[in-house]
């Protein structure tokens, strides 16, 4: 009997010892986005998004090659400058961080991707949109959102086929992000026999639009595409209105599609023009959408933004990827992050050959008494 008690206790204390050597192992994954200046709300709503994707996976107890993960979140600001978006992504790679949730803008990510490529470290944006961000090929670049290929064709269409719009000008900020969008939309509206009456230029700093939108206003447009993000078009709107152009319709891309927009708008009856367009499927309508929103609103109240349901679904495709091959190492799961079947908030997420997101869907929205509605 006390031999068998004995046993007993030394099989209790190897399992403990097991337990013990499968001990937490910290594999860190990096989050980038403008966490500074004028976009620096998309930045901390994108932060969030990754955030709780870390609190919530590590609840989840995962064991990958035996051992016990904690995932820590390292997160760096590249306050949308591409000089500032490569560093961030360097100090990443020597960081060693296991991959990379990141970054927002298409300017930034594009540079950064090349990095990542080169330390071998596999990233995933839920925010930047433009098509080239895929182009040269690399095996670490991942995207799990539309991109500007079908979000300015879909704002296109909708300007030619539903409101019959015939002439149209177009103001980009020279941004790798709002010229490719403003390109896109520009090639498609032509193809619809669309005229574009006027072209001009900003950048993603200036707020003062009177000397454009004049120019425009003379050329008497029945709209406006505007390529860049809400820090500019709400003044842009603003001053719209004081210009009398409150009969000209306003698109943009998913940079303008904001609950920020109708506050930096501050009241002007023009935000009722706007038509934007977003890559994902409304809220609403996500598989995994509505219930997480009232969760993330409990976590982080009166942050949301766009992205923040991208990032949190990015954040845990990585993960998937590392328990498929049951290893954190990069150059292990990477091979299966293209292999990804993952049924996340937004959608099932599955990438094509180049990394982009297998049929993905885009949602146009319309302002209704200053909140952002889903039209379709």
């Amino acid at each position: 009997m006390q031999m068998k008690l004995k046993l007993t206790v030394v099989a209790c204390l190897a399992a403990v010892a097991g337990i013990a050597s499968a001990q937490d192992a910290v594999v860190k994954i990096g989050h980038v986005a403008p966490m500074s200046g004028a976009q620096a709300h998309y930045g901390k709503d994108n932060e969030n998004g990754a955030r709780m994707a870390v609190e919530d996976l590590n609840t989840q107890n995962i064991v990958i090659g035996g051992k016990k993960i904690k995932f820590e979140l390292v997160a760096e600001d590249d306050a949308a400058d591409p000089k500032q978006g490569t560093a961030a992504a360097q100090k990443l790679c020597d960081s060693k961080v296991a991959g990379v949730v990141g970054h927002l803008n298409s300017g930034t990510t594009i540079p950064a991707s090349k990095v990542y490529n080169d330390c071998g470290i596999p990233m995933v944006t839920g925010a930047a949109t433009n098509p080239n961000l895929t182009k040269p090929g690399y095996k670490t670049t991942y995207r799990i959102i539309a991109n500007d290929n079908a979000l300015g064709a879909g704002l296109a269409f909708y300007a030619a086929d539903a409101l019959k719009l015939k002439r149209v000008a177009i103001i980009d900020d020279r941004t790798a992000y709002g010229q490719g969008v403003a390109e896109v939309f520009k090639k498609t509206a032509l193809a619809k026999g669309m005229t574009v009456v006027d072209e001009q230029f900003t950048t993603d700093k200036a707020t003062d639009f009177m000397a454009i939108l004049t120019a425009v206003k003379s050329k008497n447009p029945d709209a406006i595409f505007f390529g860049g993000m809400d820090p500019q078009g709400g003044p842009m709107l603003r001053q719209m209105e004081q210009l009398g152009m409150s009969n000209v319709k306003y698109f943009g891309g998913d940079g303008i599609c904001t609950a920020e927009l109708a506050k930096l708008a501050a009241g002007a009856k023009t935000i009722g023009n706007v038509v934007c367009a977003e890559g994902g499927a409304s809220l609403a309508k996500m598989p995994g959408g509505e219930a997480w929103k009232k969760r993330y609103d409990a976590k982080y109240p009166a942050q949301f933004q766009v992205y923040s349901p991208y990032t949190y679904d990015a954040t845990f495709v990585l993960v998937d990827a590392m328990k498929r091959a049951n290893s954190t190492d990069p150059k292990v799961y990477n091979p299966e992050l293209i292999k990804a079947n993952f049924k996340g908030v937004t959608t099932t997420i599955a990438f094509e050959s180049n990394g982009e997101l297998k049929n993905p869907a885009i949602t146009l929205y319309v302002y209704k008494d200053g909140k952002k509605s889903a039209l379709n």
